[in-house]
């Protein structure tokens, strides 16, 4: 299938809030609530035809950047920034294929956000959203889904100048060869502040769902967890040994992530704590579950040092440190063999670390990975649309949290709700008059992703959505060069 090549030629932004059932606590934030973006882009094709398409995401305050002197509005203005400036620049190239735009446009977008003072992960937000949307409207237009889009290269990837590492890489072949399976396993976020039995709660929500780690294993049945460290090696230890005995009663050959989420000031810091918890006799099994440790040392510092020690324990993969395009090569470099898979980061920097994983573990016998991670993505377009990458992309297991944390569908509209329930019946379930995730023991069901357009032939109800606000941001201090349209 060519790659056609298409125009963006009109771009809407709203928001809407949503409400967690439990407070969610990762890093240096803990939350009840937030904002997501929700982004409509029409296309037009080379023949005239117009289709539009959609992407969704959660304005996650504290994570694309965690200076605690920013308020979590300047955070959401941040990221309403670098989609103002994205926008603006898909919207002045010419005719090009998806991926094109994406490849055309990444080095001045990046270039535009430094001059604002926003981080390479604040800009690849923008992109991640404008390329989505893109994708998803293509889809749509071909009346194809996402995987047989991707596995024929319809949005026209290549091994260009942003990608060195994959010079003389058969992509095609590579795209061609990736097939999803119909099920993908959950693995279950942990948060520092999560209850692990009841006597561990103040008050309980009793709205028919689990509140406890104990119910939730109890519940969901599921094989992996994602679990949260703070950087207190006593605290740590301590709850991991709780932990550890839940699921150590629970019977099942479970599996664990860490999450250091940037709590951790170096790498021998992070290494001698490991030390420690591997000689805890209460931690003996629950150590050998370890799949690999996330982002643990700050990102000022993540990518300064090598993390050789650190490795010899577990596979250490960046997920914060992901900024710019070249942050695995430079983090392989220093001892990393793995990185996140997020939507929020880009589709096309996902599919992208796939081929140098591929490329890479061709050449060494030490193995490279990707980890599909979650950025609190919530039922409807964000789920769906993750979901779909990271299977496409042959992931095995998923972090998801908007099954547990997040309120099913919420408030928004019952016409919108009821019609992904009818579409996507594999996924979704009616809980106490909610419609929300359904997991089958510790699995989702994904078969109905495969309906045409990116996860999805559906679309939001925009009467219930507010309009996007302008950001309040510094603005640039040379503005963003429009190019001539072609």
């Amino acid at each position: 299938m060519t790659a056609p090549r298409l125009k963006v030629v009109d771009v809407a932004c709203f928001e809407r809030p949503y409400r967690l059932r439990i407070p969610f606590r990762f890093g240096v934030k803990t939350t009840t609530g937030g904002r997501q973006a929700i982004v409509r882009i029409r296309i037009r094709l080379d023949d005239g035809r117009e289709a539009t398409g959609w992407s969704a995401e959660a304005l996650s305050a504290k994570w694309f950047d965690k200076n605690l002197a920013l308020t979590d509005d300047q955070n959401h203005h941040q990221l309403r920034r670098s989609l103002e400036l994205a926008i603006e620049a898909y919207r002045a190239s010419g005719r090009q294929t998806a991926y094109g735009l994406f490849e055309e446009n990444y080095g001045p977008l990046t270039a535009a956000c430094a001059e604002q003072a926003l981080n390479p992960l604040i800009a690849s937000f923008g992109m991640a959203m404008i390329d989505r949307a893109v994708l998803d409207a293509l889809c749509r237009a071909e009346a194809v889904g996402f995987c047989r889009a991707m596995s024929a290269n319809l949005a026209g990837l290549r091994s260009g100048p942003l990608v060195p590492e994959l010079s003389g890489f058969d992509l095609d072949a590579f795209l061609a060869s990736l097939r999803p399976a119909s099920t993908i396993a959950i693995r279950h976020t942990v948060g520092l502040v999560d209850p692990l039995i009841a006597a561990d709660q103040d008050s309980r929500v009793n709205d028919g769902l689990p509140e406890t780690l104990s119910e939730v294993i109890a519940t969901y049945g599921c094989r992996y967890y994602k679990i949260k460290i703070g950087g207190d090696p006593e605290a740590d230890l301590d709850r991991l040994c709780r932990i550890a005995a839940l699921l150590d009663a629970s019977d099942s050959d479970y599996r664990v992530t860490l999450d250091g989420n940037e709590q951790f000031a170096d790498g021998d810091g992070i290494a001698a704590f490991l030390t420690r918890l591997r000689a805890n006799p209460i931690l003996s099994r629950f150590a050998q579950t370890i799949l690999c440790l996330e982002q643990p040392i700050r990102r000022d510092r993540a990518l300064e040092e090598p993390v050789s020690n650190l490795a010899a324990h577990v596979p250490v993969i960046i997920d914060e440190s992901d900024g710019a395009l070249d942050a695995f090569p430079r983090a392989r470099s220093l001892g990393y063999t793995g990185v996140s898979s997020k939507v929020c980061k880009g589709l096309y920097k996902s599919i992208l670390n796939a081929a140098r994983v591929e490329v890479w573990n061709s050449q060494e016998l030490r193995r490279y990975f990707l980890s599909a991670e979650d950025l609190t993505c919530e039922p409807g377009i964000a789920l769906q649309q993750d979901l779909t990458l990271v299977s496409w992309l042959g992931l095995s297991h998923v972090e998801k949290n908007a099954h547990h944390f997040i309120d099913g569908f919420g408030d928004r509209p019952k016409t919108e709700t009821e019609a992904f329930l009818a579409a996507h019946p594999d996924l979704y379930y009616r809980q106490d008059g909610r419609v929300r995730l359904r997991l089958t023991r510790g699995e989702v069901h994904i078969g109905s992703l495969s309906a045409p357009g990116f996860g999805t032939a559906l679309s939001p109800d925009v009467t219930a959505l507010e309009p996007m606000p302008r950001a309040i941001w510094r603005e640039p201090s040379s503005p963003l060069r429009r190019r001539k349209q072609r």
